[in-house]
């Protein structure tokens, strides 16, 4: 009953509806209402029978039972009736009636409510599909409902379109909701239509109309139609940018062929550089989406160079100017477009291996993030590689951090970091610290306090070359970024519980920023001044030798940093400042005196800091009061008649440099100070283990004072030194075990005197002193020749210790100091002279190097010396003699020696490399970076290659004496001796050099040039220099064109102009070099493959080598020598092959779209190819079995290349282009052999084939090819 009142009422509501809209119209006939009212009667009726209620107003339409039995009522109703098929009308006409009602439209659109009786549970699910959903599911009246479905979806259209901005009640989108209706559809009559109907929609709708639409394609139409509707949206996608994003979603989304994913994924390409900002992200989805296995790379390598991030992020100077949310949009662009890279790169392998190829260190980033453990190796190997390279640099670096600092990846960036400064490559591990520097810089608090743990984790590893660059890093940081660092002062202090596994250098390292943070200017890190002071006081009261020595180098870096000196001249060290920093020295002075160990490691710090710091003027001045007084007490006497007291040998004084011998009032007290060392067993205030430091510690504080000017302690450079006569060491077989220990000390303490003062006197400019030194370096040679005797005599001998701030040397081996002469049973009656000359042959001061004062790098600059003279004078002013020095070859075997180590220590062997006992002797360069060493070594080139020259004419001049006999009897043996070691080491420091240098080669060997070192030395050379220009082919180009030209214009005897070391004694040098370094860098040349992007370029350089190779080989026409001919023959064949295995396959998929450039290159290496067939017949002519066995290889080469042309020319169907014709036999000079003429075709052992190269005048070009197939017999 209640069902059936409903109904009724419904109807009569629907009857005045329909009777007012009937009065409305005044076209409408009786009839047609009539037949209009019967059927909106059938309409409401089958429709009440099936169980549907339709609602008025804002209330939902009504269902009484499930959508799958309404449907199948629905259906039986119009197949069951009488009127059938005409009933189906009847019934989408009622349908079209109720929907011209705008709110029972609505409801038609949303989805029904399930009808609930009073008192009784439903039954029918939740959820129902809205009445047009249903009515489209029957498939009886699919076609025609489907089709009147599209008419108010008409009129909504046209609503929108009059009105854009209305929607329908409650705020909802009427158009996106017809849509849904569309979506997954079990039944389509005709998707063709539908399809064209949508877009048809498309092209009419407003925008955001059409962009529910075709976001909603893929959803709608089935698989058969989704190629057409792709090829429209791809040509819609190119006209209108603003539906780029629904676009992209939908392709996305659609299945299509392969050809035409290709021509999409084109097209979106193609406006990657001109889209909007914000739709790139979903570009850039959408390109690697559509990506195969086959075209990975292409896709990879053409996004790298079209995807411009860095024009996405504002230049720094500009943000400021931009509002807040501009930048943050772009910046939220680029992570998208990470994002979406990272994206592609996890979950498809082939783009991951793609981005490996064409890599981008942003890229990198993304792919050390995956979980994927082969990613991450991957990244890792290929960061190293293009570090290694030198295809990433810290340019790219620093711009990456900069621009995108915003997109994450810290803790891959964190990882890379920490992976590149262990590695033992020692050209990867500063582009580590590098990524460090950068992280602390750009990223905030968190990421800091990270990138600081890791640093101070690489310190305590105890890895050297880790530890170095880490306390590197830290050190940069703390003065790049104190306030920052003051923070993470803490993290840092902690570094101080692992000092067991530091070496001294680092030590000081450690303490140099520790001192920094805590007593800087700005005193950000003052919490751990406490914790300094008492770390650096209960070190130096340790009796422990190590920790003592810990303690002292930690005071003098905390002494520098509370004394350093104000930025401003006006401001001075506060007083309180000031008594702590006097105090803290008298603490370390008392501290050292009870051991000259500690004492004279006081006095190498205090120098450092002296020399690599300024102090405020009052605490500089007071040590330097300080130093000159204690010096002038402790080491420095008057020379009197006689030197009293108990010495174990006479003391004379020797070494005095003054003119006037009265004049010498002082000495060093050397041979006393020793005695007493050795004699009280108490520890004396005052050693002769201190007279090096000490004096190197006065000379730094006078420079200092004096800005370079020594001239207040001039005079100890040629003050004598108290010493007993050398002539002991002859008879020393006789002396004491104890007597012969104690002359080596006093040898080796003289030596290392000596080598301070030459340290301190170097730099100085006068005639004078420039003599003193030179004199004082041949006190060193000869002292040394007197101290191998006397360490051959006495074999266990453990020299005193001279760089203080090493390991102790108690636990080093007696054996590996000095060897023990262990004579051999029965051999007694060997005589003396033969016993000494082996002891003496197993001595060798290179294994005492560690007790050696090191030599400064501008004691160096005395090579630069040439001869040198001065006038003495008597007391009337007249000449008395003429004083000449010249650096002799045993003092240029001793200064080339230090350097050689030195360039071996800093330029060659890399940090991480480097053991710690090879470190001693290396304190004051280690403190100097490798650039200084560079400067100071192209300096000294002219100088060096000016010894090279005389060493050279030294052997000429001694071959033509003896009648070229090296060793004649008028030779002096030991001369002879020091000047081939002379020309060794030159050589060596020379290859040293330059292995580091190349680029100023030319310039200084151009004035200098020698024969021997042309063809021992002088090829590798060239060859580095070829190796590390930026355009090899360039550079032959340039060497063989220009270089030669020049040379065939001047004399025989004269150079080319633009290359000074390319003469007619060296063109075989040159020759050889740029054959093999141009076959070298055509096999880099990838091979050519079908679709290759880099098809032009690879062209090109194809072009270039083939020119070099052609201009090469012509050479031998002019420089037609046997060894010549050999180098071109060699070659010449290698580089065939190259061609033949690289770039014939090249030539084989550009020949139709680069016809003329392929054209042109074949012209110019069938050029090479005829000239090297009469380079083979040369050689067999003559004979010359050094030739001829280059000549079959060759031969073969040859004819494989014709016919590898012939098979190119038949790839691409111009076979008909290739002919055949007999090459004649000519000379090098290409003149024809006229003896080979009259023989004819008679003599058939050297026949060839020709192939020529001519253009037809014809529509279509052809290339005919000029065939040099040499026939065998």
């Amino acid at each position: 009953m209640r069902k059936k009142r409903r109904t009724s009422a419904d109807t009569g509501r629907e009857a005045p509806t329909a009777k007012a809209k009937r009065s409305r119209s005044t076209v409408r006939h009786p009839k047609e209402a009539a037949a209009e009212e019967t059927s909106q009667s059938v309409f409401a009726v089958f429709l009440r029978e099936a169980g549907v209620t339709l609602k008025q107003g804002g209330a939902s339409n009504e269902i009484a039972v499930d959508q799958v039995v309404f449907q199948k009522r629905i259906q039986q109703q119009l197949q069951k009736s009488p009127r059938y098929p005409g009933v189906i009308q009847e019934f989408i006409a009622g349908l079209e009636t109720h929907m011209e009602d705008p709110e029972r439209f609505r409801n038609c659109l949303l989805p029904c409510v399930p009808h609930l009786s009073d008192g009784d549970a439903c039954s029918v699910s939740t959820f129902q599909e809205s009445l047009f959903r249903m009515l489209l599911g029957i498939e009886i009246s699919h076609s025609s409902i489907s089709m009147i479905f599209f008419l108010p979806f008409y009129f909504s259209k046209c609503h929108l379109v009059l009105f854009p901005h209305s929607t329908g009640d409650g705020g909802l989108s009427i158009p996106r909701i017809i849509i849904n209706q569309l979506k997954w559809l079990d039944r389509i009559v005709d998707s063709k239509e539908l399809a064209a109907k949508l877009m048809e929609l498309v092209s009419v709708a407003p925008v955001d109309v059409q962009r529910d639409i075709i976001t909603s394609l893929p959803e709608i139409l089935e698989d058969s139609q989704h190629n057409d509707v792709a090829g429209e949206l791809n040509s819609l996608l190119q006209e209108n940018t603003q539906l780029t994003v629904p676009i992209l979603d939908a392709l996305s989304s659609l299945s299509l062929s392969a050809s035409l994913l290709t021509e999409v994924r084109g097209a979106v390409m193609s406006t990657l550089a001109a889209v909007k900002l914000e739709d790139l992200p979903v570009m850039v989805k959408f390109i690697f989406h559509s990506v195969s296995a086959s075209d990975a790379y292409e896709v990879v390598h053409n996004i790298r160079k079209k995807l411009e991030l860095e024009q996405c992020v504002l230049p720094p100077v500009l943000q400021a100017s931009q509002s807040r949310m501009k930048i943050t949009t772009s910046q939220c662009v680029v992570a998208l477009v990470l994002d979406a890279i990272k994206s592609a790169v996890r979950f498809q392998k082939t783009i991951s291996e793609a981005w490996l190829k064409v890599i981008d260190l942003l890229v990198l980033f993304i792919l050390h993030s995956t979980n994927a453990n082969q990613s991450r190796r991957g990244a890792e190997r290929v960061l190293k590689l293009k570090v290694r390279t030198g295809l990433i640099q810290e340019a790219l670096l620093q711009k990456t951090f900069r621009d995108y600092s915003q997109v994450g990846y810290f803790s891959s960036i964190l990882a890379l970091a920490q992976c590149l400064l262990r590695s033992p490559d020692p050209c990867v591990v500063p582009f580590g610290g590098h990524m460090y520097r950068h992280s602390f810089t750009v990223f905030d608090s968190y990421c800091q306090q990270e990138v600081v743990g890791s640093l101070v984790t690489h310190v305590c590893s105890g890895v050297g070359g880790e530890v170095d660059m880490a306390l590197e890093l830290l050190c940069g940081l703390v003065t790049e970024k104190p306030s920052e660092m003051a923070v993470y002062a803490v993290f840092v202090k902690g570094i101080l519980d692992y000092m067991d596994n530091l070496t001294p250098q680092q030590i000081r390292r450690l303490f140099h920023l520790l001192s920094r943070l805590a007593f800087g200017r700005q005193q950000q890190g003052s919490h751990i001044q406490d914790d300094m002071h008492i770390v650096i006081r209960k070190q130096l009261s340790s009796t422990v030798p190590k920790y003592k020595r810990i303690g002292i180098i930690g005071a003098v870096m905390v002494i520098g940093s509370m004394g350093a000196s104000k930025e401003t001249q006006t401001e001075s060290l506060p007083s309180e400042t000031f008594r702590q920093v006097t105090g803290l020295l008298e603490l370390v002075k008392s501290s050292s005196e009870s051991s000259p160990e500690a004492a004279a490691l006081y006095y190498d710090e205090l120098a450092n800091l002296i020399l690599s710091s300024t102090l405020d003027p009052p605490v500089q001045e007071q040590i330097a009061q300080s130093v000159l007084s204690d010096f002038q007490n402790d080491f420095v006497v008057d020379v009197g008649p006689e030197i009293t007291g108990s010495l174990p040998f006479p003391a004379r004084v020797m070494y005095n440099l003054e003119e006037d011998e009265s004049q010498a009032c002082i000495a060093i007290n050397l041979l006393p100070l020793l005695a007493t060392d050795i004699q009280s067993k108490a520890e004396q205030r005052v050693s002769a283990l201190c007279l090096s430091p000490f004096f190197r510690l006065l000379r730094l504080c006078e420079e200092k004072q004096h800005q370079g000017d020594l001239e207040e302690i001039d005079g100890l450079l040629g003050c004598p030194l108290i010493l007993t006569d050398m002539d002991v060491v002859e008879k020393i077989e006789s002396l004491s075990k104890t007597e012969r220990e104690f002359l080596c000390s006093l040898l080796f303490h003289a030596i290392n005197w000596f080598r301070e003062v030459i340290n301190a006197f170097c730099k100085q400019t006068e005639i004078e002193m420039k003599i003193k030194v030179l004199t004082r370096l041949q006190n060193i040679t000869y002292l040394h020749t007197l101290l191998e005797k006397a360490l051959a005599a006495t074999p266990g001998f453990v020299p005193p210790i001279a760089n203080f701030d090493g390991e102790s040397v108690e636990g080093v081996s007696l054996s590996t100091i000095a060897p023990v002469n262990k004579a051999k049973k029965g051999n007694h009656d060997q005589p003396e002279k033969e016993k000494e000359k082996d002891v003496r042959q197993g001595v060798s001061l290179g294994s005492y190097r560690q007790f050696f004062r090191e030599l400064d790098v501008e004691v160096l600059s005395v090579l630069q010396c040439g001869l040198l003279s001065r006038t003495l004078l008597d007391s009337e002013l007249q000449t008395k003699e003429r004083e000449e020095v010249v650096l002799g070859p045993a003092e240029l075997v001793f200064l080339l020696e230090d350097m050689l180590r030195k360039l071996e220590f800093s330029l060659t062997a890399g940090p991480a490399k480097r053991a710690p006992d090879k470190s001693v002797g290396f304190s004051h360069l280690q403190q100097r970076s490798s650039k200084d060493i560079a400067s100071c070594c192209v300096q000294l080139l002219p100088a060096l290659c000016s010894h090279l020259e005389n060493s050279h004419n030294y052997f000429q001049t001694l071959l033509s004496e003896n009648n070229g006999v090296v060793d004649g009897p008028a030779t002096d043996a030991q001369e002879h001796q020091l000047m081939s070691s002379v020309y060794q080491l030159l050589l060596q420091v020379l290859n040293a050099s330059f292995k580091t240098f190349n680029k100023h080669f030319i310039v200084y060997m151009s004035s200098v040039f020698l024969f021997h070192v042309v063809f021992v030395f002088f090829p590798s050379l060239c060859s580095v220099y070829l190796e590390h220009v930026d355009d090899v082919l360039k550079a032959v180009e340039e060497i063989a064109e220009e270089g030669i030209s020049e040379l065939l214009k001047v004399s025989k005897d004269e150079s080319s102009a633009s290359w000074p070391t390319l003469s007619r004694q060296t063109v075989l040098v040159f020759y050889k070099v740029m054959m093999a370094e141009l076959e070298k860098a055509v096999r880099k040349i990838p091979a050519g493959k079908i679709n290759d992007s880099s098809e032009s370029e690879k062209l090109l350089t194809w072009n270039l080598a083939v020119r070099d190779f052609h201009i090469l080989v012509n050479l031998v026409k002019v420089f037609d020598s046997r060894p010549v001919l050999n180098v071109c023959l060699k070659y010449g064949r290698l580089f065939l092959e190259s061609f033949l295995k690289l770039g014939m396959p090249l030539l084989d998929f550009s020949f139709k779209r680069h016809k003329e450039d392929v054209q042109s290159l074949l012209k110019t290496c069938q050029l090479s190819t005829r000239q090297l067939h009469y380079m083979c017949g040369h050689s067999k002519i003559h004979q010359d079995t050094s030739l001829t066995n280059h000549v079959p290889a060759l031969k073969k080469s040859l004819e494989l290349f014709v016919y590898r042309v012939k098979a190119m020319l038949l790839l691409n169907n111009c076979q008909e282009a290739f002919w055949m014709g007999n090459l004649k036999n000519r000379n090098l000079q290409g003149e024809e052999i006229l003896s080979q003429r009259s023989q004819g075709s008679e003599d058939d052992d050297d026949d060839e084939e020709e192939e020529e190269e001519e253009q037809e005048e014809h529509s279509l070009p052809q290339e005919q090819l000029e065939d040099e197939v040499h026939r065998q017999n």
